[in-house]
């Protein structure tokens, strides 16, 4: 089906957006009046350049409070839609989206509302235009979709038809079966977009949170399929509205638009991908700095030893039980300090993996490989982070490598439980996005964590079994580098007795404060000694209907600090309860980059 997306989802000139739409590799564009009123361009110019870029304008829109009116204003209506209409046929567009009235001076009269619609759509026929009536959620009269048809099927004119709008309809939490009920081609046009389920008033959520396919809580597929089973043909179009999208760069979010779209298709079932390779754990996690020898120090400390080391490249590979860190030392974190910058995840058929990025316009990442090193695809994640697809026979990458001898005693770690990495404060949405569908990730709800600055915004995303986790967050201040640490969590079977072995070699842990332990005795009722264990030693404690789950933090090192975990049941989570009181703790402690 042709892809579509409104000029007014994106930020920008007219112009601008345009060219955005067209590189992203969209077939055709909604025209949004107020971006058309605010270009110094003509309508000519205007459809030339669409033309150039290879865009269809699919729409132009909106035509507001038209119908079921008195007399008076019927004419003054149609004196207004005339004008619009000559416009669209210098703009070069031949169907024009008309939406329920919010007017204090539209009447409850659907006959009058027919009535009207057919006199509108037969003006616009002389003008070769066509008219989509759309139930706006907020109509004074008419807000849902099964409304609109019965006004639209009342009027029987051939230039007349629906516009379905799946904010619109899933808002007010109607049932898009019934979309079913209407013939194919009365369905003019399918506009789409997602939003957060969130308790507001409509108007304010639909103009300030829509979001793509996919980002949200909506069912969308739900509406495309009943659409195209109902013999809809036209486009799927876009309209989002959405503050941050309007602020971030054009043309990224206009990849992430189509992104959402094929994706889409997929699970509507009216396109098919390939299939998506689930990554089955954790082959590696990269650590770049200039100078990493605090990492190497804090992984000592943990009981982790340099096992490899690369003939080609400075980099080198530390272990313990099956977690993997990568050391990379490069000049060009001198500013940044130590951060993640790759991640390797066990992929049962890497180039499939790959196949699945591209067709979902991942960016592959090219590699400079040395001779006889492994090959090893990658992504880019929306953050930047590089996302390595690892075959599962070994020894696969780990051959790269030229083998040192273990010299640090083991402490209990391992696996990597997960990785939390924060992303762009305006890519938030695209980044859970790629997550679930290029990796085939399954998303948490998202968290609101209370930090004293603020509140950061944190999504998980994992695997079935749990054997891959990331967590995706958002930072209060979206300048504030410093707000914006990552962390990579290592697993064990008995964190205090890790926690001793650590200390016992001179690592230490981030210091919490007293107040938390005592909060813990009042929410929980736990044995006075493991209480008294867990104060000892900095330890965090959860639980859930699952299981329970301790927790311990490093110092950071840069803007990378570790986590310790132990999961005793099935314990879901992540420590959420926790979050304000370490956010607390790591500002008052905070150390400066390397």
């Amino acid at each position: 089906m042709r892809k579509s997306i409104a000029t007014v989802s994106l930020s920008g000139s007219l112009s601008e957006k345009l060219a955005a739409i067209a590189a992203a590799g969209f077939d055709g564009v909604e025209i949004f009046e107020n971006d058309l009123l605010a270009s110094p361009l003509a309508p000519e110019e205007v459809r030339m350049r669409a033309a150039d870029l290879g865009l269809r304008i699919e729409l132009y829109q909106p035509f507001r409070d038209f119908e079921a009116v008195p007399d008076d204003l019927l004419a003054r209506n149609l004196r207004r839609a005339e004008r619009k209409f000559a416009l669209m046929q210098r703009l070069g567009a031949d169907l024009l989206l008309v939406c329920s009235s919010v007017s204090p001076e539209a009447l409850d009269d659907d006959a009058l509302a027919a009535e009207q619609l057919h006199r509108l759509a037969e003006l616009a026929g002389e003008f070769g235009i066509r008219i989509a009536y759309e139930a706006l959620a907020w109509g004074r009269h008419v807000n849902t979709y099964e409304h609109a048809w019965r006004i639209v099927e009342q009027a029987g004119h051939p230039g007349l038809g629906t516009c379905l709008d799946s904010f619109h309809i899933l808002s007010r939490g109607s049932d898009p079966k019934g979309i079913e009920a209407i013939p194919g081609d009365k369905i003019f046009f399918l506009q789409l977009a997602d939003a957060p389920q969130v308790a507001m008033d409509v108007l304010q959520w639909s103009r300030h949170y829509r979001c793509f396919p996919g980002q949200g809580g909506f069912d969308v597929a739900a509406v495309v399929a009943h659409a195209v089973r109902a013999g809809y043909r036209g486009p799927l179009s876009l309209e989002v509205f959405n503050d941050v999208f309007r602020q971030a760069d054009a043309g990224r979010t206009a990849v992430d638009a189509l992104r959402s779209l094929i994706a889409l298709e997929e699970a509507a079932g009216t396109a098919v991908l390939p299939e998506p390779v689930v990554p089955s754990g954790f082959a590696f996690a990269e650590l770049a700095a200039a100078d990493t020898e605090p990492l190497r120090g804090l992984l000592g400390a943990l009981g982790f030893s340099r096992t490899g080391r690369h003939p080609g490249k400075p980099v080198e590979l530390w272990q313990q039980g099956e977690a993997r860190v990568l050391l990379n030392t490069t000049a060009g974190h001198l500013r940044d300090g130590a951060s993640i910058t790759a991640l390797g995840l066990d992929a049962a058929d890497p180039r499939a993996a790959v196949r699945r990025a591209e067709a979902l316009l991942a960016p592959v990442v090219p590699r400079r490989r040395t001779f006889g090193e492994a090959p090893l695809d990658a992504v880019a994640a929306p953050d930047g982070t590089e996302l390595f697809f690892c075959g599962t026979e070994l020894p696969g990458w780990r051959g790269d490598f030229t083998p040192s001898a273990a010299t640090a005693e083991p402490t209990g770690i391992t696996a990597v439980d997960h990785v939390a990495i924060p992303q762009p404060w305006h890519h938030f949405d695209e980044a859970s996005l790629f997550h679930r569908t290029v990796l085939g990730l399954r998303p948490d709800e998202s968290l609101d964590l209370a930090d004293p600055y603020g509140l950061y915004r944190s999504r998980a995303v994992a695997n079935a079994t749990g054997t891959v986790r990331i967590a995706l967050n958002v930072a209060p201040g979206p300048e504030d580098a410093e707000a914006r640490p990552q962390h990579i969590a290592f697993a064990t079977d008995d964190l205090i007795a890790a926690a001793r072995r650590i200390r016992e070699r001179g690592g230490s842990f981030l210091r919490i404060p007293a107040n938390y332990y005592d909060d813990l005795d009042a929410r929980h009722e736990l044995d006075p000694a493991t209480l008294a264990e867990l104060r000892e030693l900095d330890l965090l404690y959860d639980r859930d209907e699952y299981g329970e789950f301790l927790h311990c933090y490093t110092p950071t090192v840069g803007r990378v600090f570790f986590e310790l975990v132990q999961r005793t049941g099935d314990y879901r989570g992540y420590g959420a309860y926790n979050a304000t009181v370490r956010l607390a703790a790591q500002h008052a402690g905070r150390q400066q980059p390397i």
